[in-house]
Formats: C-alpha cells, structure tokens, sequence
C-alpha cells in the first residue's frame, strides 16, 4: 500500500507528556486557590485546552476571562515541554526514517499550535513535520469530531474526501477517543500504548489496523506490509495458503519444510526459521524478527531472497512469531482472501513458549491455522474456521488428543475408540487426552469454543 502521508498526535504519541496535562489540568485549581474535582480530567481530556480554560472561568470563576486562564495555563504549559517532558524512545528516528523516504506528515492535537512548536523544537521534531494544526484551528471541535485530522490532511496537500486517500494516511494516536475518531473516519491507524498513561487495550486495539507498545515495534517496512481488504474476501477465491516457519532451536526436517513450502503460496522466515529454509533450499517471501538467533551466514541468504524484511529490535513487547502472523495476515488482505496458515518449526524448546504458541494459533484471525512437526500435527477446530477434522485410513491406530483452548468448548468425536457427542470440555482439560482412531474417517468436531486437536505419530 503507498503512503500517501502521516499524521501525529503529540501528547502521549510522540512526547511522554500526558501525566503534565493531567497535572497542569489540577495546577489551574491550584493556581485559582481551589482542587480540582474528581474526574475534571477525564471530562475535558478530548477538548481543547481553550475550551476546558472557558469551563473553568464560566463553572468555577476562575480569572477575569477564560483568556487570561488559558495564558497562564499556555505559560505554564511551555515551560513543562522546555524543562520536564521527554520525547518516546525511537520517535525521532521513526519520523526521520518516514521523511527520508519522502512522506510528508503533520501533527493534528489538541494543544495549541504554539505550545505544540514550542514542545517539538525542545525534541528536535519540529522539521519533521509540514504542518502543524490544532483543534483550535477547526472551531474548537475536539478529537470525537474527525474535523482536525481531515484538516491535517488537508495541509499535506491531499484529497481529504477522498476514501481511498484517507486510507493511505496514517493516524498514530494513543488515545482511545483518537483512535476511535480516526479509524471511523476511514484513516490507516497505529494504536501506540505505553505502560503508564492508564490505556486500556480493549479501547484502543479492535480500532486500530496496527498495535504497538512503542517506536522499537514500529518501522517503514511494517506500514508498508500492511494492506487494508480492497473491498472485501474475493467471492469464491480460495484461502491464501502461507506457510510460516519458526525458530525452534528443534526444527523440523528439511524435508518436512520443503513439502509444506511446496503447498503453500506465501512463506514467512522468523528469525532463526531462516536457517531451516536455508537447509531445505526454500526462499522466504519475508523475512521478519530481531535476528538474535539466526546466524549471520543464515540471515544475510534471507533477506538477500525475500521480498519484504522486517527487522525489530530484541527489547520488544510482541514475539517474533506473533509479528510473522500479522504479515501472513497483511498479505491475504492485500489479496482480499481468506487466510490459512501453516506453522512449523515451532514446538521445540521451552514448554512456556510451545503453550503460547498454541494460544497464538488459536487467536489467529485464520479459516485454518495448523502446526506441523515431523513427530505431530496440531489443527485449531473452531466453529467460525475449520470446525472439523477428519482422518483417513493411513491414521487408524494413531493417537488423537483434543484440549479446550476457549471457555464453552463442546466437542463430538466419531470413530475412535473413546467417542464424544456433545462433550462439555473443561479449559485446558485432559479429557480428551490419548484417544485412538479406529476407523477411516473419524472425525472429531468443534460444537463451541476453540479446540486443540493433536496427531501425533
């Protein structure tokens, strides 16, 4: 997907900033001889700052106008972004990795446009940016409105009415309303948290197209891996097959990888899954992870044969398998089809990792999402995707285990020695453990719930 431009809240995205409004908000109290009232700061967090300075002379009479509050308040506010707030780890480099490859960006806020200079010149971003608006600038409409982004867009000389241009800007935002707002709007968005500002994820993330706990997660090549559905799943089209290969320190057999590679359309290296490719002589499309355990050798034949490299630093809140499934799942948007992902090379190691990759697999947004190893194959049976599984003649005596990876699970179990018909399952359970399937075809369903369904070898 181009970028067509970027567009940046300031506080609490760029600078760590918002626990000085929240304070400055109780310091015009102070500064007026009264307290602030519980939840104030929650009311007019969303307004701007010369809409709340207006509440606080007309409700609590404060100054001799809401003017004289609001430049003391703006005073006081100056003197906080020169002499107390730092910039997020990685925001410059991120604005300077955007600008070198030609994207125009803005910055669209709340805080007033001077203020907002004067806080970026102190971090050295003011030359990052072609414009700098203010809710201030469009009537005093706040960020539940999407009028300031619209405008930011507008100063970046683009179509702001434009649907699909709307989708080729990005809106970076920490604030639930923001994201909400733009994201409503038709505008690609990053969702940034941190770990002190009182976020909520389940606020901010189902809005957002990428989520993130910081600039060491964020980078050019993520944005430009990502691409919105164009207009839906193709009617009829079959699932995307992507094959992602993992960096167990036990991989599988290269010839395991070279016959899943061989039947899947997209494959995906993570880190040390590179090394596994590289021994099977199979290329990557992309090429995603920190590379803290591949080796050089391993590394350098990836991202010389994959399309798309993905780089992250090691200190990072997501894994490098749950990245490495964001961009199998940007890929099957890109071409408006459903999702089936394979893994491999992934159950090895340590046994906190193998449970979380379980619980990755289940949570993909995928109409099948399987693991295959040389001694096992795992498939995540769940109503809304693959429901069932059936098993052919070359499986009779095998060992099937079925364990509950979602509340609610039901489950049926035909032709195995031990049959299930709409069996409650408990979370992460052992009744389903060691069965046997006794005839060709048995077939094991999800009712409810999400089922992790194992046959081993």
């Amino acid at each position: 997907m181009t970028i067509l431009g970027a567009i940046f809240d300031c506080d609490g995205t760029l600078v760590d900033s918002m626990g000085m409004w929240a304070d400055s908000t109780a310091w015009v109290f102070a500064n007026y001889g009264g307290t602030m009232p519980d939840g104030f700061f929650d009311r007019v967090e969303s307004i701007s700052l010369a809409n709340m300075c207006a509440i606080c002379h007309e409700e609590f009479g404060y100054g001799d106008t809401a003017g004289e509050v609001y430049e003391a308040v703006c005073a006081h506010v100056r003197d906080c972004y020169e002499n107390e707030i730092a910039a997020f780890p990685g925001a410059r480099d991120f604005l300077a990795e955007l600008k070198r490859a030609g994207i125009p960006m803005a910055i669209a806020s709340s805080t007033p446009v001077r203020e907002l200079r004067v806080g970026l010149e102190a971090h050295d971003m003011l030359g990052s940016f072609d414009a700098v608006v203010s809710t201030e600038d469009v009537g005093g409409r706040d960020k539940e409105f999407p009028d300031v982004y619209l405008e930011a867009c507008r100063r970046l000389g683009l179509d702001a009415g434009d649907e699909r241009v709307r989708e080729q800007v990005w809106v970076f935002e920490d604030a639930p309303f923001g994201v909400q707002t733009s994201h409503k709007a038709g505008f690609s968005v990053v969702g940034l948290m941190n770990d002190h500002d009182g976020r909520r994820e389940e606020d901010v993330r189902p809005y957002c197209d990428i989520y993130v706990h910081g600039y060491a997660e964020l980078s050019l090549a993520l944005l430009e891996d990502y691409a919105r559905p164009a207009g839906g799943e193709k009617a009829n089209a079959a699932p995307l097959q992507v094959l992602v290969v993992d960096g167990s320190p036990e991989p599988s057999s290269p010839e395991l990888v070279r016959s899943l590679a061989g039947a899947a359309e997209y494959v995906v290296a993570v880190d040390r899954g590179a090394e596994a490719l590289l021994a099977a002589g199979v290329a990557a499309h992309v090429f995603v992870g920190d590379a803290d355990s591949v080796s050089d050798e391993a590394a350098a034949w990836a991202r010389a044969h994959a399309r798309t490299d993905i780089r992250f630093p090691s200190e990072k809140y997501a894994t490098d398998l749950a990245l490495a499934l964001d961009c199998a799942a940007h890929e099957a948007a890109r071409q408006a089809r459903a999702l089936a992902v394979t893994l491999t090379c992934a159950s090895g190691g340590r046994p906190d990792h193998f449970l979380a990759v379980v619980g990755l697999l289940a949570g993909a947004p995928a109409v099948s999402a399987r693991m295959v190893e040389d001694g096992f194959e795992l498939r995540i049976l769940r109503p809304e995707g693959e429901r069932s599984w059936t098993l052919g003649e070359k499986n009779v005596g095998r060992t099937f285990s079925a364990v509950a990876v979602a509340p609610g699970t039901r489950v049926d179990e035909r032709g195995f020695k031990w049959e299930l018909a709409d069996k409650p399952m408990e979370l992460l359970g052992d009744l389903g453990i060691s069965n046997v399937v006794a005839v060709p075809g048995a077939t094991a369903t999800c009712r409810s719930g999400a089922l992790a369904a194992f046959l081993l070898a």
